[in-house]
């Protein structure tokens, strides 16, 4: 059984993605950045889901000896030219502040018509070898800003986007609902093919 490494100490991703492998009937084990906490989170520096994911898998698969997986993503709003994209944990300027992010994006967007409210989650998924082979694949959760946030589940921006063809946003949604159709439930899924191929 081959060990994969998921460059994340998000329980809840964990259990999303080993969900995934196990229905796709993938044996492999896959653990979390936790199991090895001797290596540093990677600082994000790409311009792209796609170059922060790699740079992530890369670091870990270099530090571990075996193929390790990582994910960035974020929200793009169509009238800000895909902004906050890669920013969108640190919209308003610290990282990790939700509530902040969230405020500051709805002020921006706040003389915004209905009709141009288009906007998306977007994940990538990456996979890499300790011989340096990669692969990215992607994810998205189209929908469109509410003006005022709706539920309290989920995080980020999940309380303003509601999903296309559904009435209710991200954070009103169940979690299985949620998992169904996110961003990074299509990027896992979209990363099956990848492991079977590269590692069996």
């Amino acid at each position: 059984m081959t060990r994969l490494i998921l460059a994340t100490r998000n329980a809840g991703k964990i259990t999303e993605l080993r969900a995934i492998l196990a229905d796709a009937g993938l044996p492999h084990e896959l653990v979390g950045a936790d199991a090895y906490p001797e290596i540093p989170d990677v600082k994000e520096t790409g311009v792209t889901f796609a170059e922060n994911a790699l740079l992530k898998a890369h670091a870990l698969a270099q530090a571990t000896g075996l193929p390790a997986v990582a994910d960035d993503s974020g929200l793009c709003v169509d009238v800000l030219n895909g902004a906050p994209g890669i920013f969108s944990a640190r919209w308003s300027g610290t990282h990790g502040d939700d509530k902040a992010n969230l405020n500051l994006l709805l002020a921006q967007l706040s003389d915004i018509a209905d009709t141009h409210r288009g906007a998306h989650f977007a994940c990538a998924a990456a996979l890499a070898l300790p011989d340096g082979t990669e692969r990215v694949v992607e994810g998205h959760l189209l929908g469109t800003l509410r003006h005022e946030p709706t539920g309290t589940g989920g995080f980020g921006y999940d309380p303003i986007l509601q999903p296309k063809d559904e009435t209710r946003t991200c954070a009103e949604l169940t979690a299985d609902e949620k998992n169904a159709i996110s961003h990074r439930g299509k990027a896992f899924r979209a990363l099956v093919p990848v492991v079977r191929e590269l590692l069996g």
